[in-house]
């Protein structure tokens, strides 16, 4: 099941809070008509600039053992090792915004415009997670049409670079996704290019796989601690 999805700027434009919300500035900064105005601008450049694509293609769980092996780097007991034994499908999944929203948000600092190159490089950031989320979504709904997921089942998605998943991870989810299809290509350092993408694959199972823990030893240096709000969206699914 390989898939392009095409998306429309406007329906991934992140709100005004959550622009705010992902610099950790305050809800009183919402009385400051600069602070607002920026934020919006970011996102009507967002909207203007971004090109958001994504592209999926389910996997049989012995070649994403493979994949998720990579090149032996990851860290002995991960969530997704846990996962992966009892999970019932999964499908490797890449998204970008497109170069162009990229290429501005280094002018802008390059210029010394800080504030607006951060906002819009927030507001980027913010849209990159709804397309993934879009696409998780899209691969929720089609297990279910196809009564492959049923009502006490979810899907969570997971990335190189987090959660014990080395980032060296990427190259063998790139060799085997082949995103370049949709402009996404990877440095020898693992950086993906455009830099407002992201890769990882989706799991689906019954949703007691994926109440984990968060008391890894690599766990303490995480300063966003994601999978908490992750696990309880699929629990809430």
């Amino acid at each position: 099941m390989r898939t392009t999805v095409d998306m429309a700027a406007a329906d991934i434009a992140p709100s005004v809070g959550s622009v705010l919300a992902a610099q950790s500035i305050s809800e009183r900064a919402m009385s400051d008509k600069r602070i607002v105005g920026l934020a919006r601008d970011a996102i009507d450049t967002l909207c203007r600039l971004a090109r958001p694509i994504a592209i999926m293609d389910e996997i049989e769980k012995g070649d994403f053992q493979n994949v998720y092996h990579g090149e032996g780097r990851n860290e002995p007991e991960t969530p997704l090792g846990d996962i992966l034994q009892h999970a019932d499908t999964q499908a490797l999944f890449a998204v970008t915004l497109g170069e162009d929203v990229s290429r501005e948000i280094t002018r802008l600092f390059d210029e010394n415009e800080f504030a607006p190159a951060a906002m819009l490089d927030a507001a980027a950031s913010e849209g990159a997670e709804t397309v993934a989320l879009t696409v998780e979504k899209s691969y929720r709904d089609h297990l279910r049409c196809t009564g492959s997921l049923g009502s006490t089942a979810a899907t969570m998605p997971f990335s190189p670079g987090y959660c014990g998943w080395h980032v060296s991870g990427q190259r063998a989810l790139f060799d085997t996704l082949r995103p370049k299809e949709i402009g996404i290509t990877l440095s020898d350092s693992f950086l993906m290019h455009p830099l407002k993408s992201i890769s990882g694959v989706i799991v689906a199972g019954h949703k007691d796989i994926f109440e984990f823990e968060d008391t890894f030893p690599f766990c303490d240096k995480c300063e966003t601690r994601s999978c908490r709000s992750r696990i309880k969206a699929a629990m809430e699914q």
